[in-house]
């Protein structure tokens, strides 16, 4: 009898797992308590109260207050309610050119936006950025927390505080963040974050915005009065509750899921040389944990994928956003990958759920394949 094949799914900075424990709390909004928050009767009190409780704990899960929570589709929705908004008031954007597609392209489609070059490993030229910001008035920064390709973290505290001390906002994309690596809004300075939930183990389709105290922005949505008057629509109440159940999950567990990340992370590349695998790893020192991109020369990275996939084993060649895309992505271009290496590229992002057995089969795998 043949055995059954393992699914190995190394693709989590492109989509997780729902956490079983988000899954659950989701299920009576699902099907009892589906009453809409926005109605004044008996039946919406509990989807009501809930809804308070997630505003809540997801608030205190970034150093936030519940008022400085809204509730969104996606972080593509948290990222265009914010570049947007900053064109409708009149702001030039400074950014970098590793962003997300939901930050580039808005930034192309309304104009007055600004791109700042990075270094070999991902991180914003602090020179370029402070020239950008000198050059215009005011205006709003838009850095990413953490690249979704290479897993660099930016240096947040230090940007914001250089565009505060310019007089301007301070905007990430933490979608890749949030859930992954402490972060306190306060403490960095940070004046606006997208979140995406289905990143961190909750449900897809839902996400949030933190907003500033005191910061006004213009609607993106508009028609009902929900969100304090700042989001219209109906709240999609079930995965408002799983997305705080997965992210108050993943931040109670924290470091010890960084530390199993990181020891994952390190059979992976002590594997790949103990078996004179030639690679090149790209991203900084510090990166997100288990985030790993990596570059063989005189290989193809489509064609890995798919190997690779036909062994049960599911990673991604950069962004999962450009799947259908061949051409070399825009961040491998922006770090100045010699152009053999960024078509040789693949990336292996773990899960808090992944093993090293995994690790080792994936080591295994690659070596049969190169």
């Amino acid at each position: 009898m043949s055995q059954v094949r393992k699914h190995i799914y190394a693709d989590n900075a492109a989509t997780s797992p729902l956490s079983r424990k988000a899954y659950e709390a989701m299920l009576p909004y699902l099907m009892n308590d589906y009453g809409n928050a926005s109605q004044p009767y008996v039946f919406a009190r509990k989807p009501k109260k809930v809804l308070q409780e997630a505003r809540a704990v997801i608030a205190d899960c970034i150093g936030a207050t519940s008022e400085e929570i809204f509730f969104t589709s996606c972080g593509t929705e948290s990222n265009n309610w914010v570049i947007q908004g900053a064109f409708r008031q009149g702001k030039h954007i400074v950014t970098s050119a590793i962003e997300h597609h939901s930050i580039l392209r808005p930034c192309a489609v309304c104009g007055d936006a600004t791109l700042i070059p990075v270094s070999k490993d991902g991180v914003v030229f602090y020179d370029y950025y402070r020239a950008a910001l000198d050059n215009n008035a005011s205006g709003l920064a838009s850095i990413m927390f953490a690249n979704n390709e290479i897993g660099t973290v930016e240096p947040i505290a230090e940007l914001a505080e250089i565009a505060h001390q310019k007089g301007w906002l301070f905007h990430t994309d933490a979608v890749q963040a949030v859930g992954h690596t402490p972060i306190n809004v306060k403490e960095l300075g940070i004046d606006l974050l997208s979140s995406s939930a289905h990143k961190f183990n909750g449900p897809k389709g839902i996400g949030f915005l933190y907003k500033k105290k005191g910061i006004e922005w213009p609607s993106l949505l508009m028609g009902g009065s929900q969100e304090f008057g700042n989001r219209a629509g109906t709240e999609n109440v079930p995965s408002i509750v799983g997305m705080a159940t997965a992210l108050q999950e993943n931040i109670d567990s924290l470091q010890m899921n960084i530390k199993h990340l990181q020891y994952l992370e390190d059979i992976l590349i002590n594997g790949l040389k103990d078996n004179n695998i030639s690679f090149c790893r790209n991203g900084a020192a510090n990166h997100i944990a288990g985030n790993i991109s990596l570059s063989f020369p005189a290989a193809d990275g489509e064609a890995l994928l798919h190997r690779l996939d036909l062994m049960g084993i599911s990673v991604s060649t950069g962004s999962a956003c450009d799947s259908k895309e061949t051409q070399v992505s825009h961040v491998l271009k922006a770090i100045h990958l010699d152009e053999q290496l960024a078509k040789g590229t693949i990336r292996i992002s773990f899960g808090r759920w992944n093993m090293e057995d995994e690790v080792h089969l994936i080591v295994s795998s690659l070596k049969k394949i190169l």
